[in-house]
């Protein structure tokens, strides 16, 4: 069973920084080739997505987070991580992991159980 578990979420300070980390489990197939993304949600807000890292090598932001954060991955460790630099309040929110092969049959989509993040003073 694939499980996907998030950490380093906390409370952090306006102008502040964190890292929120990934790291996937008990897949059969190769980390590498699923696409990996960060998506929050804020209390009475849709989920949205925040940054994805594909397996091409190539990544997008929303413009939310361009600039400020940074997506990253080692498929080594079966982890990604999120860098989040000059916090907003409107950043905080429910951060989860995605793990997505559209490719594959049945496509695979995987969630972790998500992280909170609070920027607040």
């Amino acid at each position: 069973q694939v499980q996907l578990v998030e950490s380093g979420g906390g409370l952090v300070q306006p102008g502040g920084s964190l890292r929120v980390s990934c790291v996937v489990s008990g897949s059969s197939l190769s980390f590498g080739i699923y696409t990996m993304g960060w998506y929050r949600q804020a209390p009475g807000k849709q989920r949205e997505l925040v940054a994805q890292t594909f397996a091409s090598g190539s990544i997008n932001y929303a413009d939310s987070a361009r600039g400020r954060f940074t997506i990253s991955r080692d498929n080594t460790r079966n982890t990604v991580w999120l860098q989040m630099n000059s916090l907003k309040p409107e950043d905080t929110a429910v951060y989860y992991c995605n793990a997505f092969l559209p490719s594959s049959n049945p496509v695979r989509d995987y969630w972790g159980q998500g992280t909170q993040v609070t920027v607040s003073s």
